[in-house]
Formats: structure tokens, C-alpha cells, sequence
């Protein structure tokens, strides 16, 4: 899916406006959730399917400059390598597949931006991108490093609510800086 400047814009302030929602009034339920996250079963199913899916699509459709000519083999090792690792690397399962779904989110915001260097204010949405791919190749090596984050960031109530206000002004700004363009 090709996304405009102004849609991976749009869709890079949504989603930042999301996370900082999540933060910014955090009720016990959901600060329970967001804790509970990077053990999460049913977490790890619905983000693993989902960016198993999507990999495999874009397997599917590699071109041949991409080992095309392998893509078959490519493809029966990533769905090989999505199943098995219910059975063999089940920890923090859900952390890794949110760090999957970031990356092929980020490949599509970053693609909409590629090409668009007239436009100096797409740096302050792929900017924060870049730093989500960082951070998502991190905590895809080291997953349990998020459990110990939100034992931090939980630990003093004007912490969420922080970082939530500081995400949601940000998605704010590069939410209306898609109408700039």
C-alpha cells in the first residue's frame, strides 16, 4: 500500500496521539494491561499473527532484484520461523511481535517520505521513527527490558501521565503538520 506524504504524516500523529492516549490517563485496569503486555499470551498470538502475516505477504511480493527467485524457500522459513517460536522463545513473545508490527509500520511511513527532500517538515515525523526502529531492534533482542520500563515508568503516578502528555502534544503537532504540506 502506497501512503502520500500527508496520509504517512497523518498516520505517524495518529499513532503517536494513540500511545500517548494510553499513558495519559492510565486507570488501574489499563495500567494493569499495559504491564501485563510483554507476557501477554493472547498479546503475543494477535501480534505475531499479525506481523507474521504481513511478512510473508511481503515475501510473497518480492520482486526479483529482492531474491525473488528464492522467495518460496524465504517464505516457508519466516512461516517456519513465525510457529516455532510459540514452542521455543515463548517469553516476552508479544514485546517481539509489537517490534515486528513498529518495523513494517515504519516501512510504510518511512517509504511515503522517501523522495521528499523539499520538505523539510517530514523530519519531525520520521525523526521519531527513526528512533522507533532503535528502539524496536533493542527491545527485539533484549524484550524483557520493556517489563523493566513500565516497572519504572508504573512505579510513580505523574510518570505515565508525563510521557502520555508529551506524546499526545507530539502526535498533536505532526498531526496537524500533515495539513502544512
Amino acid at each position: 500500500m502506497e501512503l502520500t506524504l500527508f496520509q504517512a504524516t497523518l498516520l505517524a500523529g495518529f499513532l503517536i496521539v494513540a500511545l500517548g492516549a494510553s499513558f495519559a490517563a492510565p486507570s488501574k485496569r489499563s495500567a494493569s494491561l499495559i504491564r501485563g503486555f510483554p507476557r501477554s499470551r493472547l498479546a503475543a498470538y494477535v501480534t505475531i499473527i499479525i506481523g507474521g502475516a504481513w511478512t510473508l505477504y511481503k515475501v510473497a511480493h518480492l520482486g526479483e532484484a529482492n531474491y525473488g527467485a528464492f522467495k518460496q524457500y524465504i517464505f516457508v522459513a519466516f512461516a517456519a520461523v513465525g510457529v516455532l517460536s510459540f514452542k521455543y522463545a515463548p517469553d516476552f513473545l508479544s514485546v517481539r511481535g509489537a517490534c515486528i508490527l513498529f518495523l513494517l509500520i515504519a516501512d510504510t511511513i518511512l517509504g511515503a517520505a522517501f523522495g521528499h527532500y523539499e520538505e523539510p517538515l517530514r523530519l519531525f515525523f520520521v525523526a521519531p521513527v527513526y528512533v522507533g526502529i532503535a528502539l524496536s531492534l533493542y527491545l527485539g533482542y533484549s524484550p524483557f527490558r520493556l517489563r523493566d520500563f513500565f516497572g519504572w515508568l508504573f512505579a510513580n503516578a505523574s510518570r505515565p501521565r508525563t510521557l502520555g502528555f508529551i506524546f499526545l502534544l507530539y502526535g498533536g503537532f505532526v498531526s496537524l503538520l500533515a495539513f502544512a504540506y
